[in-house]
């Protein structure tokens, strides 16, 4: 018999799963994840508490198992695993409308039918509160998705609103997204918080695909390893005092165990890696909060937790049995390529596998001067040493985008180097260009040379191989040069990770790192560090 005054809601949180339903070397995965999740259940029901187990977005997009079915495996393991509610995260509108195009082929095609398709198959609703329809002015209202819920747990009435990040539209395929608009999250949060807490709530829960990075869990309100401008922690910060009792992050693909203005926000590592968690302890006669516990993410490993031994769950292992099988044979075919060494995506002072790529959208496009790729959010893994399985190619490329080309001028092309030296974050990547930035007269300038160093004039014409991503206005790479009706597409040259199997295929043989960078050929130089700083 339970007599404590007060009873424990833990909140499990998880993020950017990203198809990640499987283990690595016996690590993470859904099956793993379920353990813990029983081992914690049975422990508050021993005390007689609850456990919310909460998504914060980018559930589907990412490897085969998933990918096959849309994200439908993803779905049937949550549901078996009992999730409470998911926030919809940017990759969700990946897929586009139901069957293989990523995007509509018709004005018969839903951009957003594989989406509707998974939140029906939901047991759990999906969050969207700050997605706005623009045409009726509102949060989208699809079957079963909406702004928030509200469920009973241990007798405490619990609301949770879903959010997006405010660059979620810039991060997705345009064209799955039009009539859509991200509202701002601090201001949809209190708007939704303040009618939940009208209506009876009793705690108030946040899951949000937008979150932050910290490096350092010893203390959760020392704040001195994080990102202090991280948006999430700019959201809590915004917020009134006592609205919102716990945040579950996502998004940022690092980890949070902290408390922000009072707050207490959990954001896990992606792909299925790790979990995190919040303990709200309530007083069981006036359901208020009366105190908070941020715990650091845990990786999933087998051992023990809550005082128990974690046992996978077999019936998790069933649900996900038929994804697996189904993704076997195409994940180990052979490209027909061997890797003397990892192609990584970092590297000094270029991105081997950023080159790689660009090298192989060049190769594909006839007539192509110039590619570029988005080398930080396009490439999601890198390349390791050994024959080369098309599994292994699909981990770095999951997205269906294709490899277009239009046109531009080399006043252009200089306009989209000069926007990429003077921001944060990796520079894109490009073959058939290097781009050499000095400081002239306190500013940037920006020589294009072609890879014999020739110089690019700004009234060349030149023929741009990229991906429909990149070319409809994703990264914002080139907002600085797209006309009001869009950019003018030439030629579709295919699925871009089928263009760089075949590249790698025709290549055959060995290929290491060394052979991706030239160091007297460097495709970017820059004057010090980035954003470049001219004195």
């Amino acid at each position: 018999m339970v007599s404590s005054p007060t009873l424990t809601i833990s909140i499990v949180g998880t993020n950017d799963l990203h198809g990640g339903i499987l283990e690595r070397d016996g690590r993470g995965g859904l099956v793993l994840l379920a353990g813990y999740v029983n081992t914690l259940r049975a422990a508050r029901a021993r005390d007689g508490g609850a456990v919310l187990l909460i998504d914060a977005g980018d559930m589907f997009q990412g490897t085969l198992e998933s990918n096959l079915s849309e994200g439908a495996s993803v779905v049937a393991a949550y549901n078996a695993l009992g999730y409470t509610a998911a926030a919809i995260g940017n990759h969700e509108f990946d897929f586009g409308p139901v069957g293989p195009a990523a995007t509509p082929q018709s004005a018969a095609d839903d951009p957003r039918g594989a989406l509707k398709a998974r939140a029906a198959e939901a047991r759990f609703p999906f969050l969207a509160a700050n997605i706005i329809d623009t045409t009726a002015n509102r949060p989208v209202s699809w079957p079963n998705v909406m702004p928030s819920t509200t469920v009973t747990a241990a007798g405490v009435r619990v609301g949770i609103i879903g959010l997006v990040t405010r660059s979620a539209l810039s991060a997705t395929i345009a064209s799955n997204t039009g009539g859509l608009q991200i509202a701002p999250l601090a201001e949809t949060i209190q708007t939704e918080a303040t009618r939940l807490r009208g209506a009876g709530v009793d705690v108030v829960i946040v899951t949000a695909h937008a979150g932050g990075r910290c490096t350092a869990f010893d203390n959760p309100i020392d704040l001195s390893s994080c990102d202090q401008n991280a948006e999430m922690f700019q959201v809590a910060r915004q917020l009134p005092a006592g609205l919102v009792d716990a945040i579950i992050g996502g998004h940022s693909h690092a980890p949070i165990g902290h408390q922000v203005a009072g707050i207490p926000i959990t954001e896990a590592n992606s792909g299925g890696r790790s979990f995190g968690r919040i303990d709200l302890e309530i007083d069981r006669a006036t359901k208020r909060v009366t105190a908070r516990k941020s715990f650091a993410p845990l990786d999933l490993a087998p051992g023990t937790y809550e005082g128990a031994t974690v046992t996978p769950d077999t019936k998790i292992a069933a649900v996900i049995a038929p994804a697996i099988e189904s993704a076997r044979a195409l994940k180990a075919s052979a490209v027909g390529i061997t890797l003397a060494t990892p192609i990584r995506r970092a590297g000094v002072p270029e991105s081997p596998l950023g080159n790689l790529f660009t090298d192989a959208y060049l190769a594909a496009v006839p007539g192509a001067d110039v590619a570029f790729n988005n080398t930080s959010g396009g490439l999601r893994a890198d390349l390791p040493a050994g024959p080369l399985s098309y599994g292994s190619l699909f981990e770095v490329m999951p997205f269906d985008n294709r490899v277009i080309a239009f046109q531009l001028s080399g006043a252009d092309v200089r306009r989209i180097a000069l926007a990429q030296v003077s921001r944060r974050g990796a520079l894109v990547g490009m073959s058939g260009l290097r781009i050499v930035v000095t400081c002239e007269a306190g500013a940037p300038a920006v020589a294009l040379l072609r890879p014999n160093g020739a110089p690019l004039r700004d009234g060349d014409r030149l023929r741009i191989a990229t991906t429909d991503f990149l070319a409809t206005g994703g990264d914002g790479l080139f907002a600085p040069v797209t006309p009001p009706d869009g950019l003018t597409i030439e030629r579709d040259a295919g699925a871009a990770r089928d263009v760089v199997a075949a590249w790698l295929k025709a290549r055959g043989g060995t290929l290491s790192e060394t052979q991706l960078v030239d160091p007297s050929k460097l495709r970017w130089t820059l004057p010090g560090s980035q954003p470049v700083a001219c004195r």
